[in-house]
């Protein structure tokens, strides 16, 4: 229920059933009230409001009892200066260099440490990272992408509206990049196994920045390159080959199915994950009866 995050997280990593996203939302419905204060009354950047609230509901995961009930209970000043702390935390954590030992530098999540009433530090998660990497990743593209995806629309759409607080905002400065590529670092995936095959409607043409939009908007920044099929000026591409830097995306994509439709702006597109076409294995010399009867025959037609 919306009263226990820890459940809550639980069923939508765990459970088989199909759940509505309605009954999603409403699963996570605390965690939509704080991510909706990050981004809307405080004016956060959504991707990166995103990250933290990955990053609380890991630590909520992995026992630090009640971390977004609890915050929902405090002045919004001191959730932002939370936030900062997440931030500074989720940098080491993708850092190559473990924090200096010193206890000033440990001490730099005071409020944190305070707040959770557990020992946390910077040392602790370092030593964790992987354990952290992979669990924040999961939780985000899992839980807080559906859960949060229509707050984060919202949010993107009124970034020029000033915000309710009055509260120094620092850039965004964790990139989504920098987990991807840390879990899938150790798998060294090649590019067509991160590949993805998107087709378009003939007769409703589809630019490349809308494609790159949608994918951007829902899944973070996912997109390594991105080819469109190459045409005459005045004529429509139907297809697209888009690499993603994370082998995940895709699996997030398909949920599971051979393949997805969606609409873009009105228009419908189709993905499926992307099928290389592998030359064919060396045959030993013909005779020149077989030769001449494939020369006979048509090329073969690859999109």
């Amino acid at each position: 229920m919306a009263s226990s995050p820890s459940s809550s997280l639980s069923i939508s990593l765990c459970s088989s059933t199909f759940v509505s996203q309605q009954e999603f939302n409403l699963f996570h419905k605390i965690d939509r009230q704080l991510y909706t204060i990050l981004v809307i009354n405080i004016g956060r950047d959504p991707m990166e409001a995103l990250q933290i609230m990955a990053f609380w509901l890991w630590l909520e995961r992995v026992g630090f009892r009640h971390v977004v009930y609890r915050m929902l209970q405090l002045p919004i000043l001191l959730i932002n200066e939370l936030a900062d702390e997440a931030l500074t935390a989720l940098t080491c954590i993708v850092s190559d260099n473990p924090p200096p030992s010193s206890d000033d530098y440990n001490n730099s999540i005071p409020l944190t440490q305070n707040f959770m009433k557990k020992e946390i530090s910077l040392q602790f998660l370092y030593t964790n990272r992987q354990t952290a990497i992979e669990g924040i990743a999961k939780i985000r593209n899992e839980v807080c992408f559906r859960a949060m995806r229509d707050i984060m629309l919202n949010a993107i759409s009124h970034r020029k509206i000033p915000s309710s607080v009055s509260v120094p905002l620092p850039p965004p400065s964790l990139s989504f990049r920098s987990f991807d590529i840390m879990v899938d670092e150790g798998d060294q995936v090649p590019p067509e196994e991160r590949a993805m095959f998107v087709t378009f409607s003939k007769g409703y043409p589809v630019q490349e920045w809308e494609v790159r939009d949608f994918f951007t908007i829902n899944y973070g920044d996912c997109i390594e390159h991105f080819q469109m099929q190459e045409v005459e000026p005045n004529e429509q591409s139907l297809f697209a080959r888009i690499v993603f830097r994370s082998a995940s995306t895709i699996g997030l994509i398909l949920r599971g199915q051979p393949r997805m439709k969606f609409t873009i702006n009105g228009k419908h597109i189709w993905a499926r994950k992307f099928i290389p076409k592998h030359p064919p294995s060396p045959q030993p010399p013909a005779t020149t009866a077989a030769v001449a009867a494939v020369q006979l025959q048509s090329p073969p037609f690859y999109p």
